[in-house]
């Protein structure tokens, strides 16, 4: 099945005591990720400009098993739902290389106007790119690759 993979190495301080991710720095990682989806739908110089914004209006994390330090994510994120202003993003962990996921994380996102902050319609294009996905695009941080 191909994805959008992003792949990520955990780092020390990103763990607790027993070397084993904070859930907290799975809202982190989510974030980083989606950047890094946005980017490969194309919209690397709008999030620069704050042409492209929007907000976190929802996240729900479910995990199912622990990442440690050192060990390199595959992160994948797709698009689940397309409302009039939001939008639906799933993400999911795994340690790369194992099939197994780890951690899901659902976040609904509201599409703002960078200047008033208040909400705004899905332009068509970024529908279109959100419906369209970046399947078969891979980003790979932590050199896992190589």
């Amino acid at each position: 099945m191909s994805r959008f993979r992003y792949f990520l190495r955990t780092r020390y301080n990103e763990c607790d005591a027993q070397k084993v991710v904070f859930n907290s720095r799975y809202g982190d990682y989510t974030d980083i990720a989606t950047a890094e989806f946005f980017r490969a739908l194309g919209y690397e110089k709008e999030m620069q400009t704050g042409d492209l914004d929007y907000q976190l209006v929802k996240q729900t994390t479910q995990w199912r098993a622990p990442a440690r330090y050192d060990e390199v994510l595959e992160i994948s994120v797709s698009t689940k739902h397309l409302g009039n202003t939001s939008f639906t993003l799933a993400t999911e962990f795994r340690i790369a290389g194992d099939e197994k996921v780890i951690v899901t994380v659902e976040t609904v996102y509201v599409h703002v106007d960078h200047h008033t902050l208040h909400k705004s319609p899905l332009p068509a294009p970024l529908r279109a790119a959100l419906e369209r996905g970046a399947s078969d695009v891979t980003i790979d941080h932590a050199a896992y690759l190589r």
